[in-house]
């Protein structure tokens, strides 16, 4: 039996629904999905296998012009993704202007891998507005595959993974088969913890914040888990925490009820909030967090 073997890299901008494609296509929550820009930071890993494939798809960071150190490395993150692609899925939605990235865009028209366009939440538009949107895109990329896709609704999601299938090459599995990401677990930890973070404060917070796990200790039975939320400022420590600790109690309860759904054990989970000032751009603290695209 023939096996085939590849990586499948997605990028595009942010809020276009990247991560959530991400986690239809792997069957798994391995990618943060929220409604706010910049949620995903790093490369991100999830492995597909079955008995004569192994699909290694990598969600990346929204393509931005940066502002900040921080930024430079998450697009550093999504230019590596170029590099290394059997296929490229870029994923656009009906909302988006084409023209905001033409930058990126350039390169990707250059690749020589196979390169599909995914249009996604393609329920939110009209029929004729989505052909004119096709053909916009055909004129800027003109040598990729255009699939209308609704990654939240599962539309067009079957057919993806068939053709993303048919354009792998013939290659024995990258990683063991019972693999599911390249990540650690205190990766995931922190990253949940972040969801909680981006769904329940409004503004600049989410995004002044950054999440270390000093300490996981798993038995049998339970995991034992201390994590230290860093932010800039002593008034966002303060956002952090809440009147008598109420708002930090919240987002700790809220992630420990999805760390042990992630986990399938019961979690003993304490956090910290320390302030770092000018984390996101301090190259040292950013190696530190895991920003390095190397």
């Amino acid at each position: 039996m023939t096996h085939k073997a590849g990586f499948v890299n997605i990028v595009g901008n942010p809020n276009v629904g990247k991560s959530t494609l991400m986690n239809q296509l792997v069957g798994e929550k391995i990618s943060i999905a929220t409604f706010k820009a910049q949620t995903t930071r790093h490369r991100i890993m999830g492995i597909v296998n079955s008995d004569d494939c192994q699909i290694v798809f990598s969600d990346t960071p929204g393509v931005l012009k940066p502002n900040y150190k921080m930024q430079e490395m998450m697009l550093a993150f999504s230019e590596s993704a170029l590099a290394d692609a059997d296929v490229l899925l870029y994923v656009t939605d009906v909302i988006e202007n084409p023209e905001k990235n033409m930058d990126f865009l350039e390169k990707v028209s250059k690749m020589n891998i196979p390169v599909l366009l995914l249009i996604n939440k393609i329920d939110q538009s009209e029929q004729t507005k989505l052909g004119d949107l096709v053909e916009k895109w055909h004129k800027l990329l003109p040598n990729a595959e255009i699939l209308p896709i609704s990654a939240a609704n599962k539309f067009g999601t079957e057919m993806l993974m068939k053709r993303i299938k048919e354009l792998l090459p013939d290659s024995p599995p990258y990683f063991d088969k019972e693999q599911l990401t390249d990540k650690p677990a205190k990766f995931f930890v922190s990253e949940i913890i972040r969801e909680k973070i981006l769904r329940y404060y409004d503004k600049e917070i989410p995004y002044s914040v950054e999440v270390a796990v000093e300490r996981f200790k798993e038995d049998d039975n339970r995991i034992h888990i201390n994590a230290v939320i860093y932010v800039e400022r002593d008034s966002q420590k303060g956002i952090i925490i809440g009147h008598q600790g109420q708002a930090l109690k919240k987002v700790s309860t809220e992630a420990r009820k999805s760390l042990e759904k992630f986990f399938g054990k019961r979690i003993f989970l304490e956090t910290f909030v320390k302030v770092d000032k000018d984390w996101r751009n301090n190259q040292r603290e950013l190696n530190n967090f895991g920003y390095n695209p190397e």
